[in-house]
């Protein structure tokens, strides 16, 4: 049983190892996926600082451009007749940058140009509205639009001018603009590439190589999950990552002491079937002898006769309830709705009270009383708990006082609880024997640990209770005052 466990657990990791290969073989790990979401999410964040401080710096180009107008308006404003030498106008208008320049105040307007003003303009700039959507439009014109007209930009006035307005040629523009631009994207491409870079290292040693550590450790685990080396040691990280280190350390050591109990149960299981039939005839011979020695009348027999009897009869159960629990698993169980009466009534048979024919079981099933199970599982489990309560009642256990054994009885009783189709029924199994003692308690369903009696195996209620679960019901221990008292519990039929 252990064996197959062992084996179905590394078959179910072979079949899924090839699946993997293949997606890795297609796709990126999570060390490239990781390093590719870190430089898409920082190129991200640089294309929403990139675009407005390119429009920032479009914007700002212009208003010195405007404020250099301004100037040159107020040497205009305070010549003699607003007039100035055809040179200092060539002066003005460069400090500028502009090709003619006009402001209005005072309602009056002025202009300084040295040529005849275009009466056609590629693009026309008012500072004064231009909004932040406007202003990204305009860089892909002032980049992308290439024509022989100028660009008229206007802007506010200040020192007693309303209006500023400059006419400008769109090449010193768009040069200054487009070598801004490419400086920005290289230094914001430094800028990027050394925050992901520096990221990616910081989450490359703080959370991949620690995933990685644990996918190997469960890849090395489903190799050799009974290795003792093979647990994980948990690092003294006290995050998520160190909480399933720990998680995963627990689980693998559960894991492996499982593996080799079970491995060591199917060993056991293997040993007794090879030796059973051997075993078998020689308990059944020896049996048939020890019954012939009822007939002789020396007083030394008698008194040995009745233990040997028992001796053999222990030795017997124990074979049939190991080889029993050692199948592989119990098949799949056959549920139909049976009467619980023709089952009650194969117990006093079915249990074995063979010589301890003093021990009285009442039965307490209303006729008509049907239930849904397989009914050689079911009649399995309730003979194995009736069989446990004759021997807890039995001369031979430890601990049974006199008034008990004048009259040990067993009560096997049923009753319908809750509405047809949606209730259940309930089965208590009682005897007025010693009761169990604590430590039996502990591990009642327990194979090999449950026994209450010297010798026992606790492999019948182990038995038992995994029948009934099987059958979709639950097996309990009843706190009674004296005695024992199992609960069985079986739903009724889905529908019926």
């Amino acid at each position: 049983m252990g064996v197959t466990s062992r084996v179905e657990f590394q078959q179910q990791v072979t079949s899924v190892e090839p699946t993997s290969s293949r997606g890795l073989g297609r796709h990126l790990g999570l060390s490239g996926r990781l390093f590719l979401l870190t430089v898409a999410f920082v190129a991200l964040i640089e294309v929403l600082i990139y675009v407005p401080t390119v429009s920032n710096y479009r914007r700002m180009w212009l208003s010195d451009r405007i404020a250099a107008a301004q100037v040159a308006a107020l040497v205009l404003d305070a010549a003699p007749d607003q007039q100035v030498s055809e040179g200092l106008s060539q002066r003005l208008l460069a400090g500028a940058g502009a090709r003619a320049i006009a402001v209005r105040g005072n309602g009056a307007r002025r202009l300084l140009s040295i040529e005849m003003v275009p009466d056609t303009v590629s693009e026309i700039i008012d500072l004064r509205e231009d909004h932040w959507i406007a202003s990204i439009r305009g860089i892909a014109r002032t980049l992308l639009a290439e024509t022989p007209h100028p660009i008229r930009v206007i802007g506010h006035g200040r020192d007693g001018f309303d209006l500023v307005e400059i006419l400008m040629d769109p090449g010193p523009f768009r040069e200054a603009v487009a070598d801004f631009a490419i400086r920005l994207a290289l230094s914001s491409l430094a800028i990027a590439a050394a925050v992901a870079g520096l990221i990616f290292l910081v989450l490359q040693r703080a959370i991949v190589r620690p995933v990685g550590r644990l996918v190997r450790n469960i890849t090395d685990f489903a190799e050799n999950p009974e290795a003792i080396d093979g647990v994980i040691v948990p690092s003294r990280r006290t995050d998520e990552i160190g909480q399933a280190e720990i998680a995963l350390a627990r689980m693998e050591t559960a894991l492996a002491g499982e593996l080799r109990e079970k491995r060591r149960l199917a060993g056991l299981g293997l040993s007794v079937s090879k030796i059973n039939h051997e075993l078998r005839n020689l308990l059944t011979t020896a049996q048939l002898l020890s019954d012939r020695l009822d007939g002789v009348t020396d007083p030394v027999v008698q008194r040995v006769a009745p233990r040997l009897v028992a001796t053999l009869d222990r030795a017997i159960r124990f074979c049939e309830e190991t080889l029993a629990y050692g199948r592989t698993s119990e098949r799949k169980p056959n549920r139909r709705t049976v009467p619980l009466a023709a089952l009650f009534s194969e117990q006093a048979d079915l249990a074995g009270r063979g010589r301890d024919s003093k021990i009285a079981i009442h039965e307490i099933c209303p006729g008509d009383l049907k239930i849904f199970v397989d009914p050689d599982q079911f009649s399995r489990a309730l003979a194995n708990i009736v069989r446990n309560a004759v021997q807890a009642l039995s001369p031979s256990a430890n601990g049974a006082e006199a008034s008990v054994r004048d009259n040990p009885a067993i009560t096997i009783e049923a009753k319908r609880v809750g509405a047809a189709g949606s209730g259940e029924t309930t089965i208590l199994v009682a005897d007025n024997g010693p009761g169990l003692p604590a430590r039996a308690r502990e591990h009642l369903f327990s194979p090999f640990k449950g026994s209450s009696r010297s010798g026992g195996t606790g492999l019948g209620l182990a038995i038992a209770f995994e029948l009934v679960e099987l059958n979709g019901g639950r097996l309990t221990l009843d706190e009674t005052a004296c005695g024992t008292c199992f609960r069985i519990t079986i739903p009724d039929a889905a529908g019926g």
